[in-house]
């Protein structure tokens, strides 16, 4: 069962970096980890609390890699004692999102492992960790974003595509295994049939 509390519309700011994001991380994963049991292959810190220094919405993004998903029934029941609700979203074949927290204070992210979404966060989070210019630009564009849809989450995230599309161009030449390049290709190429 999906929570209908999820509000894309609420409004959000961004917030100086916090060092003890990874450290929040940490502690959240371990309890997932917990709950997951061995279905868990990995737990990552994604998304821009991940990135030193970097300003971000205060959420702490949290990918979990699976090899292969379960029902959302389950996740549910597992992640639901921890306070985590559903949220369906259009890509459910690719990734199981939940959320918790009034305010958010964690987004999950269930991915299967070798796959494109699996990857493609771990690869954005790295090129933006190794290029603190292109982090500081990433962040500039999300200050304007922010300002111009304080109240409008999907416009926001919408709105930062482009400068991500342009930066994973790069981040695939410079940072990608080579036997990974035929997984991306196939997933861009998805992307463009959409």
């Amino acid at each position: 069962m999906s929570d209908d509390s999820f509000n894309a519309n609420e409004s959000f700011e961004l917030s100086d970096y916090d060092p003890r994001w990874p450290q929040f991380f940490l502690l959240e994963a371990q309890l997932l980890e917990e709950a997951l049991g061995e279905d868990v292959i990995e737990i990552n810190h994604i998304g821009s609390t991940s990135v030193p220094g970097l300003r971000a919405k205060p959420i702490i993004d949290v990918q979990i890699v699976v090899e292969s998903f379960t029902s959302v029934e389950d996740y549910e029941r597992l992640l639901g004692p921890l306070g985590y609700h559903h949220h369906e979203h259009e890509d459910e074949s690719e990734r199981i999102f939940m959320w918790k927290g009034t305010p958010r204070t964690h987004h999950v992210h269930i991915v299967e492992y070798a796959t494109w979404e699996h990857q493609r966060h771990l690869i954005f989070r790295d090129y933006l960790r190794i290029h603190p210019d292109i982090a500081r630009g990433y962040e500039q564009v999300k200050y304007e974003l922010a300002v111009a849809f304080k109240h409008n989450r999907p416009a926001y995230t919408k709105g930062k595509t482009a400068f991500i599309k342009t930066i994973m161009a790069r981040a695939v030449e410079e940072i990608v295994d080579p036997s990974l390049r035929k997984l991306i290709d196939d997933a861009q190429q998805q992307d463009s049939d959409q």
